[in-house]
């Protein structure tokens, strides 16, 4: 099963909203500009309620398939600016960047950007707009898999690190003789 086509959710529910809010520092302030401005992407802190591993679109989309075809899936995921955005828990980020500096299969792995404690990240807006653009890398971004509960599942450095692995490894198709 192909999460980008089956198991895509982009609006995030009202517990989703309360999850994404709890990471700010004034929780109910945010969900005042929610919903004053649905349609505006946010910037959150990281390291608190979670961590933030971006990765490129393409690579990303591949270690989502990866989590969903041999783990338990995985929790909250956007894409913003050509990126991919998977959410992970808290203190993931610096081990997962720590594991990839230190395995030496780190080198198959493109470059991850590993958000945490002190970082902070842009999310796109709660709802989507109805004349929103919808090509990748424009726009407010989007959730491929939205927030929809008040503790979502987030995967941890060892098992992102394994489906980046995994992914890295993963070759993409010969082209046809003659294109």
């Amino acid at each position: 099963m192909d999460i980008w086509t089956y198991q895509s959710v982009e609006y995030v529910t009202v517990a989703g909203e309360s999850w994404l809010a709890s990471a700010s520092e004034y929780p109910r302030s945010m969900r005042a500009l929610w919903e004053s401005r649905p349609w505006a992407p946010t910037v959150l802190p990281c390291g608190r309620v979670f961590d933030v591993i971006s990765m490129p679109a393409v690579f990303g989309r591949t270690v989502l398939d990866e989590l969903w075809a041999t783990g338990p899936g995985c929790g909250p995921v956007a894409s913003f600016r050509g990126r991919t955005l998977l959410f992970v828990q808290p203190g993931a980020a610096p081990r997962l960047r720590s594991l990839l500096a230190w395995e030496e299969w780190a080198r198959e792995v493109p470059p991850l950007l590993c958000h945490g404690q002190g970082d902070a990240v842009t999310v796109p807006p709660i709802q989507r707009m109805v004349d929103a653009p919808v090509s990748p890398g424009q726009g407010a971004g989007r959730w491929i898999v939205a927030p929809d509960s008040r503790e979502p599942w987030l995967p941890g450095a060892a098992t992102v690190l394994w489906a980046c692995v995994r992914a890295s490894r993963i070759r993409p198709s010969a082209e046809p003789a003659g294109a």
